[in-house]
């Protein structure tokens, strides 16, 4: 059963994940390197790609808020909330990149958190083996997508790289951690969908 107190809570995380900066206690990877001479070309293609893992960590925000409001086992609970909370500095690195290069984030991100905290809730009711395994799927498909960033980031542009490359180590230690509390393995049609689902984040994210 759902209590008031976790709606509540919910509810101010959506508020500061869509209407505030977020936070950040480990330093910014990369904010020691210095800003590179893009061309105009380059900037837009980083720009568009750290839009999209900006999106990907707000829908992250969403999706724990969602698994945790519905999981039954205390200590899932709680590491769902530490990763949420690792995933806020995620949010902040890539909102800060995203304005050091003059992008924008996504006018759609309202649409994403919503989207992404009903699927939390429905993950998090399916059971908690079910949930930590929905979350370890979910990073190791973020994994692949930050890898394919790394490949198509400008070279010269070795302060998103190194945010990008921090953020893939975090990601396979939260689906390493999802693994060791009792994640299940989830069925190749759903794995599909999830893959599926996420193209049509990122493709419209890149240009909206």
């Amino acid at each position: 059963m759902i209590n008031i107190d976790k709606l509540i809570i919910g509810f101010d995380s959506a508020l500061r994940t869509l209407l505030t900066p977020a936070q950040t206690v480990r330093p910014v990877p990369g904010n020691e390197l210095p800003e590179a001479d893009l061309t105009e070309v380059e900037k837009r293609l980083s720009c568009a790609l750290m839009r999209i893992n900006h999106v990907g960590e707000v829908c992250a925000q969403a999706l724990y808020q969602g698994q945790g409001l519905t999981a039954r086992n205390e200590v899932v609970q709680q590491t769902l909330m530490q990763a949420a909370r690792e995933e806020t500095e995620h949010l902040a690195w890539t909102e800060r990149r995203i304005a050091e290069l003059g992008g924008r984030k996504s006018f759609l991100n309202p649409l994403w958190y919503g989207g992404s905290f009903t699927i939390g809730v429905v993950a998090g009711l399916l059971g908690d083996k079910w949930n930590l395994g929905f979350l370890a799927e979910t990073e190791h498909q973020v994994g692949e997508h930050l890898a394919g960033h790394l490949h198509r980031l400008p070279d010269q542009d070795e302060k998103s790289r190194a945010i990008v490359a921090q953020m893939k180590i975090d990601e396979a230690s939260h689906a390493t951690m999802a693994l060791s509390y009792g994640g299940a393995e989830l069925p190749l049609p759903i794995k599909i969908t999830m893959k599926l689902g996420s193209k049509v984040m990122t493709h419209t994210s890149y240009w909206v």
